[in-house]
C-alpha cells in the first residue's frame, strides 16, 4: 500500500514510441546507478535497452512530472520476464515507491497486450537479479531465491523469481 504521505504521483509504461520519456528512465538510473552506487555507464546501459526488448515504468511526480523512479520490464518470452534496473530518487525513498514500482510492473506485466494475447495461459514467471542487501525487499514483494549467489556487475547478487497468475 503507498504511503499516504506520498506525493501525488504517477506510473507510467515507456518504450522506443515515447523516446523522451524513456530517456527520462534512463537519467534516473544514471543518476542512482551510474553516480550514487559507482556502477560503470557501460554496463548500466545494456542490450536490454535496445528497441521493443524492455519496457519500462516510469514514476513521476505530479503536477510537475519529474521522473523519480523506475523499474525495468524485460520480455524474454510471452510466459517469462525479467525485472530490474529498479530506482528511486534518494530524496523520495521513504515514500516506499520502490514496492510501488514492483506491483506496477507486475500489474502492467498482468493487463499487457502481450499477456492477454499469450498462447500460453497460466501463470507468468518474473524474475530478477536482487543485490544482496535488498534480498529482503523482493521477498516481501512475494519473490524467492533461486540458486547460489553470483557476480554480476562487480556486486554479489541473488536470483530470485515469483510467478504472477
Amino acid at each position: 500500500m503507498p504511503s499516504t504521505d506520498a506525493p501525488p504521483h504517477e506510473f507510467v509504461p515507456v518504450d522506443e514510441s515515447t523516446p523522451d520519456l524513456l530517456q527520462q528512465c534512463i537519467d534516473v538510473r544514471i543518476a542512482v546507478f551510474v553516480t550514487e552506487q559507482e556502477f560503470p555507464l557501460d554496463t548500466e546501459i545494456d542490450k536490454y535497452d535496445n528497441p521493443g526488448v524492455s519496457t519500462h515504468i516510469l514514476l513521476r511526480l505530479l503536477p510537475s512530472l519529474e521522473p523519480i523512479g523506475t523499474i525495468r520490464i524485460t520480455h524474454l518470452s510471452p510466459a517469462e520476464k525479467k525485472l530490474g534496473r529498479l530506482c528511486v530518487l534518494k530524496d523520495y525513498r521513504n515514500f516506499k515507491f520502490g514496492k510501488d514500482l514492483v506491483l506496477a510492473a507486475h500489474d502492467y506485466l498482468l493487463s499487457s497486450p502481450q499477456r492477454v494475447e499469450s498462447a500460453e495461459p497460466g501463470r507468468l514467471s518474473v524474475a530478477l537479479h536482487s543485490q544482496i542487501y535488498v534480498k529482503g525487499f523482493y521477498a516481501k514483494c512475494g519473490y524467492e531465491e533461486v540458486g547460489p549467489e553470483f557476480d554480476e556487475d562487480g556486486a554479489p547478487h541473488q536470483k530470485m523469481v515469483r510467478y504472477l497468475t
